[in-house]
């Protein structure tokens, strides 16, 4: 029978399990239905997992940062893991060229399975198409997908963010290894009571300044900050540590922010059957709409939807109540970047963050500029470069395409409910038809683009 042996540094005297204490069978190795967060294997901490990532991405408006989450992804499939699936919840029907360069970045071929003989690409990505008229509730999806019980069953690790987080081999890694040391820690019994949380940064760059080869030397105190927690004393004001009961079996190892605002969360199948049945008060499987004033309910009391179902349902301490853990000696590996970039320059300002009328807020211009200067248009774009190279080698192409050879790379599915609100408006009933169209027609040569797919464009760059 494999032990693990836990080290002395995270063991404590009021822990369940002692110094050296061996783990039992079970907490070592994989279940044969992949219910398991192990986290130890030969190629590394994500050797051999499966993992389900949902990604709400509602349009375009954030195109730039999707692209690098789905890349991120890339990353994570190639440091080992036996699959990953992506499943981007959006309004949006993706042009053919589109997908057709993304699949150039994402393919991850190899074999899945511990006994598999033929290389698949592990990496699957799905656009999965929705009504404009979901709004804001479109960040809902992902839980109805979490608790598919086949989803249960088959994957190691759940992740949940929205499309401008930027999610790393290393953030999923730190996750399993610190989410392992707490179930050791406390108990299973005791265990649904934390997770592992994640914070966000973002780089402060100087917010009035374009940085050009003539101001460049003004980023050199650009650092890492995380602007959702900028209050003073840092401890216990922006963090704090866990009550004195938590650190009865954890020890001093762990703590807290008082903003458990994250964008996202990370969970294990265990955790997430766990939270499910948690009390009345939790019910973390359904999907409900966030606490809102009595008397005037679309006024929220604790954040918006999408603060609701990636944190304050979670952590908040009227609802789940699940204490979020932050590692002492591992905190930057759990941190992740915020790829907008551009909350922090909230910070200090009136009616936003720490401009509450205190350290002599500024003011906050809501007005949107109606023109800017945008970048010059001799810059080669991916998108053009990419119709280009297809166009150029088009024959070479074909070639690769074996008879008969299945398209291995992104999905797009139509999941739109065509009911009086897609009625009303006909241009986007249309285009949805016509790129759906086109996708399959992709799909049917084996993923070779068309001379009109290579016209058809997200936007004229």
């Amino acid at each position: 029978m494999k032990m693990m042996m836990v080290p002395s540094e995270f063991s404590d005297k009021n822990s369940e399990f002692p110094d050296n204490a061996e783990l039992p069978d079970s907490e070592d190795k994989p279940s044969e239905n992949g219910n398991s967060d192990v986290t130890v294997g030969t190629g590394g901490v994500l050797a051999g997992i499966d993992i389900l990532v949902a990604i709400a991405s509602y349009d375009t408006g954030q195109l730039p940062h999707l692209e690098e989450v789905i890349s991120s992804f890339r990353d994570v499939c190639e440091a080992g893991v036996n699959s990953i699936r992506v499943v981007i919840h959006t309004t949006v029907a993706y042009p053919v060229s589109w997908i057709d360069m993304m699949n150039s970045r994402t393919r991850c071929h190899g074999a899945a399975g511990r006994n598999a003989t033929e290389t698949v690409n592990r990496l699957q990505i799905e656009l999965v198409l929705v009504s404009p008229a979901v709004r804001l509730n479109l960040v809902d999806l992902h839980r109805t997908l979490f608790y598919e019980e086949e989803n249960l069953e088959n994957y190691d690790v759940m992740i949940y963010l929205e499309d401008d987080i930027r999610v790393t081999p290393t953030t999923i890694a730190a996750y399993l290894m610190e989410t392992r040391r707490v179930r050791a820690l406390v108990g299973p019994e005791k265990f649904s009571d934390y997770n592992v949380g994640v914070v966000r940064f973002e780089y402060n760059y100087p917010p009035d300044t374009t940085i050009d080869d003539n101001t460049r030397h003004l980023v050199s105190k650009t650092t890492r900050v995380y602007w959702e927690h900028s209050n003073r004393p840092v401890f216990s004001d922006a963090a704090t540590a866990l009550t004195k009961e938590a650190r009865a079996v954890l020890g001093n190892r762990y703590f807290s922010m008082k903003n458990n605002h994250q964008g996202m969360f990370l969970a294990t199948p265990d955790l997430l059957r766990a939270w499910s049945v948690r009390g009345k008060s939790c019910r973390f499987d359904v999907v409900r709409q966030r606490p809102g004033m009595k008397g005037n309910p679309h006024q929220p009391t604790e954040g918006t939807q999408r603060v609701w179902m990636s944190s304050v349902m979670l952590h908040g301490k009227r609802h789940c109540n699940v204490i979020q853990l932050l590692p002492v000696d591992t905190f930057g590996s759990l941190t992740v970047h915020h790829l907008s970039n551009k909350n922090y320059r909230r910070v200090g300002k009136k009616g936003r963050l720490g401009g509450g009328g205190q350290h002599n807020a500024r003011e906050n211009n809501f007005t949107k500029p109606e023109q800017v200067e945008g970048p010059s248009p001799s810059l080669l774009s991916a998108i053009e470069f990419h119709v280009e190279l297809t166009r150029k080698f088009d024959n070479s192409l074909r070639e690769m395409i074996e008879d008969n050879m299945p398209y291995t790379g992104i999905m797009m599915y139509n999941q739109i409910d065509f009911s009086e609100y897609i009625k009303k408006k006909p241009e986007f009933q249309a285009l949805v038809t016509q790129r759906m169209g086109a996708f399959e027609e992709y799909v049917s040569r084996g993923g070779i683009m068309s001379e009109k797919d290579r016209k058809d464009l997200l936007f004229e760059y």
